[in-house]
């Protein structure tokens, strides 16, 4: 019997997962409900982009479900999968010269028919989400000669032409100047508040997450050790024991969130 209540947009269960001999996941769990926009921290080596990789389907859990709308993604296949999850990878690589639009139009592949010939309607969303993106400018200019931002910005609108539900994305603004973090973050928000676009993101930049992120997820060592808003999970003692380092963490003057500011690093056996 149905409870009206929607299914998670995506949901973990007892996850099991190791490269080799090296375990990154022991019977994980991890729900996020559709509409958030959740920020993934963590040292390196925790797991992030795995965790990512297991939730876009990518990677198969040893055991345990994997689960996207009520739907276990190992049951279904890849290309019917990217009509419901994309994916935005910390770096893109592309073997030819494609144009910016060429690129774009790339992300209505798993919608395409058997000829795989685009048609007007597959035109007219890759205009719309370059637009959102404030991409249009840039639709004739090859894809290698943008700057790094722009490039972000194209892989993002690659991204949501699959017209997803669920937006997952490993370090969008690894390689960005502070400028273009804030205005990555700013366009996932605001695809977030504006369209409902549930967004994953798995990032270092602990501020920025705080500040653009309503939840966020703390692992350490294969496990979520501390989940819910930045001021629950952004204490001292918390990133004391995940990152190693003494933090201050203060009220950030523009917007009373927390904000993170490194000391000095933990002795070792501290």
């Amino acid at each position: 019997m149905s409870t009206g209540v929607p299914p998670p947009a995506l949901r973990l269960q007892a996850v099991t997962f190791a490269y080799r001999h090296a375990r990154i996941f022991e019977r994980f769990d991890l729900t996020v409900l559709q509409g958030e926009m959740v920020g993934i921290l963590g040292p390196n080596g925790t797991g992030k982009t795995t965790l990512l990789r297991l939730s876009a389907g990518s990677l198969r859990p040893a055991s345990g479900s994997v689960e996207s709308l009520g739907r276990d993604l190992s049951g279904i296949p890849s290309r019917e999968r990217a009509r419901t999850i994309g994916v935005v990878p910390q770096e893109s690589h592309l073997s030819h010269d494609f144009s910016v639009g060429e690129v774009v139009l790339m992300g209505r592949g798993p919608h395409l028919g058997f000829l795989g010939l685009e048609g007007p309607r597959d035109r007219e969303i890759v205009h719309t989400v370059m637009a959102r993106t404030n991409i249009l400018h840039l639709a004739e200019r090859p894809f290698r000669t943008l700057s790094g931002g722009e490039r972000q910005r194209v892989v993002v609108a690659r991204a949501l032409a699959q017209q997803p539900r669920l937006l997952l994305l490993d370090e969008p603004t690894a390689f960005l100047d502070l400028r273009h973090q804030v205005e990555i973050y700013g366009l996932l928000e605001c695809l977030n508040r504006e369209d409902g676009l549930t967004t994953v993101v798995a990032t270092h930049e602990v501020n920025l997450a705080a500040r653009f992120c309503r939840r966020l997820i703390l692992l350490h060592r294969g496990s979520i050790h501390a989940d819910g808003p930045p001021a629950d999970v952004l204490r001292p003692e918390t990133l004391r024991t995940v990152f190693g380092v003494e933090v201050l963490v203060r009220p950030d003057p523009a917007t009373g969130l927390p904000h993170v500011v490194p000391v000095s690093t933990v002795p070792s056996g501290a």
